[in-house]
């Protein structure tokens, strides 16, 4: 069994939960995870280039004249990129998004990420973590005595728009619903913080028990 600590906003210790590896897959899968990563920096590109090539500038194919006894250097079509007019050489493409991967795979690499994260002691729960008003300063001071200011993803159940504003303008802080977790989400940045319910969503979503201990 695996512990992940709970704190207060305060930063002191209240508790903790075991967590069986076997929730989360029971192994870490560093090339599964790399894989999603690069698919995931693939999707979001924008994919705007826009230049032609030979075949996509109009024009005839047929060669301009005879390939001897004119004098003239040799010459094709006039789509050639030496002529003015004709395509580019070497033009860019809009890339496909051929680094596609499966839904289950997605999962297991996020369960892996999750999991890395895990035995690096690098997830922690959050309890009360409440703003009736965004309050940037409050948010900062908590992740100050967590020890998660180097960089850190908060998962929430679901998107508190006072937490997400009280933490948007802190430098590497980023704050996501838990079904938007990803494991690039995960693997980039230091800490992985959790409130309660968001972890037992993600616990329950793996349909395994979560035994809750006090430290």
């Amino acid at each position: 069994m695996l512990a992940v600590p709970v704190f207060n906003i305060k930063g002191e210790r209240t508790g903790q939960v075991e967590v069986d590896p076997e929730l989360f897959g029971g192994r870490i899968r560093p090339r599964l995870i790399k894989q999603a990563i690069v698919a995931y920096l693939d999707h979001a590109r924008q994919r705007s280039a826009r230049t032609k090539r030979r075949s996509d500038v109009e024009g005839s194919t047929r060669k301009l004249y005879r390939q001897k006894g004119t004098g003239n250097a040799r010459a094709g079509m006039i789509r050639t990129p030496v002529r003015r007019g004709g395509g580019r050489t070497f033009g860019k493409r809009i890339p496909g998004a051929d680094k596609a991967i499966t839904k289950k795979m997605r999962r297991r690499a996020l369960d892996s990420a999750v999991l890395a994260r895990l035995h690096g002691n690098d997830v922690m729960i959050i309890d009360g973590l409440e703003f009736s008003v965004p309050k940037t300063k409050t948010f900062a001071s908590m992740l100050s005595a967590v020890g998660a200011d180097r960089g850190c993803v908060l998962a929430t159940d679901v998107l508190n728009r006072n937490a997400y504003l009280s933490g948007r303008n802190i430098p590497k802080t980023e704050i996501r619903a838990v079904g938007e977790l990803n494991a690039y989400d995960v693997t980039k940045r230091r800490k992985l913080l959790f409130t309660p319910a968001a972890f037992d969503e993600l616990s329950q979503s793996r349909k395994r028990p979560v035994v809750s201990a006090k430290a």
